[in-house]
């Protein structure tokens, strides 16, 4: 069973139900990964997700990756991904995979720039922070293909369209 907790800050009191769109967002991006069978173990996989400001994004982003500027979103696993095969139950019935945090005024920037909704935008982002909880990435050619293609089919299947396509000229 996963759980998603869900810390939504002013910025983001908008009408969007975030609760689901977190919600939707991480089921899809973890059942669609080689960890989909996380959902069926026998204790609760815990993912926190906190809708934040530029002003705690840059903070996290200056104290632990070294840049002082906000950035869309930031994950911090709490496992090894070369551990979450062997995950097993814990003592009090959960695993927490870790926290992802999105920051508001630069998310809203990118969807306008992209001119797509801002709640699919931090969809997209959600799923991004939890393929990095399962330890995805995209420092090379070849990580990056994988994580676009299950952002894209994990995005598909919460009807967002794909965000790497190609935007027709206006």
């Amino acid at each position: 069973m996963l759980q998603v907790e869900l810390d939504t800050g002013p910025d983001w009191q908008d009408g969007i139900d975030w609760r689901k769109r977190s919600e939707d967002a991480a089921h899809a991006a973890l059942s669609l990964s080689s960890y989909g069978a996380l959902t069926n173990k026998n204790f609760a996989v815990e993912i926190s997700i906190k809708l934040s400001d530029n002003a705690e994004v840059q903070s996290l982003n200056v104290a632990y990756r070294g840049k002082n500027k906000p950035t869309n979103v930031l994950s911090f696993p709490q496992i090894p991904a070369d551990l979450l095969p062997s995950l097993s139950n814990s003592d009090d019935g959960e695993i927490l995979l870790g926290d992802i945090i999105l920051a508001h005024a630069v998310c809203s920037k990118e969807a306008v720039e992209k001119s797509i909704a801002m709640a699919d935008h931090a969809s997209h982002l959600m799923v991004h922070g939890v393929l990095h909880l399962l330890g995805y990435d995209h420092q090379t050619d070849a990580e990056a293909e994988i994580m676009e293609s299950l952002e894209t089919r994990a995005l598909h299947t919460i009807g967002i369209a794909n965000p790497y396509a190609e935007q027709p000229s206006q």
